[in-house]
């Protein structure tokens, strides 16, 4: 068999056969809903464990973001993994929850009030007073130095040092024990001598 014939019998397996029986198409009916902010959803049933998807406007299909979106009908429902139905529940757990945003917002609005800039004469007093701050600094420094003398010491005027001697460190030769029988040479008559 040579090479040309492989290639035959694998490209005849790979390609389909007249003599096969064709293949139904199977359609699905998607069911279609449409959120509080008319993106219209699509899935094949809106029910726990089944996916869901965004429907653009040009028929585009996109796997629904994680988190609670809210239905025209009220219900909410819930997308904990992407593109898949956690649960559908009742507005009513919804409403309870509406008053702690409303919350969070009032306080979120307050937080910006707060943060407002700075005026110019507001920023000019503030760094007055820094100045200020760093001038009472520095007559403290000047203190801190005046206690300090310098000693003025000529040479002759200063105390002799001392030797300081070094201890004795005793110096063993490591030398290999055979080596009184072994011929002598040069250098370990010289390390014989040094030791």
């Amino acid at each position: 068999m040579n090479l040309n014939e492989v290639f035959k019998k694998i490209e005849m397996a790979l390609t389909p056969s007249e003599e096969a029986a064709p293949v139904e198409e199977v359609k699905v009916e998607m069911a279609m809903m449409r959120l509080a902010n008319g993106v219209m959803i699509e899935a094949e049933s809106f029910e726990a464990g089944q996916n869901v998807f965004l429907v653009g406007e040009d028929e585009e299909k996109v796997a629904a973001p994680v988190g609670e979106h809210e239905l025209e009908d009220g219900r909410v429902l819930v997308i904990e993994e992407e593109g898949v139905i956690a649960e559908i529940r009742e507005a009513a757990a919804e409403e309870e929850e509406a008053p702690e945003v409303e919350v969070e917002v009032e306080q979120a609005a307050d937080e910006e009030e707060e943060m407002s800039y700075v005026t110019k004469e507001e920023f000019e007093s503030d760094i007055g007073e820094i100045k200020e701050m760093i001038a009472a600094m520095m007559p403290q420094e000047e203190e801190m130095s005046v206690e300090e003398p310098k000693v003025e010491m000529s040479i002759d005027e200063a105390p002799a040092a001392k030797k300081v001697a070094a201890a004795p460190v005793e110096k063993k030769a490591e030398f290999n024990r055979l080596e009184k029988k072994a011929p002598q040479t040069t250098l370990s008559r010289v390390f014989s001598k040094l030791s």
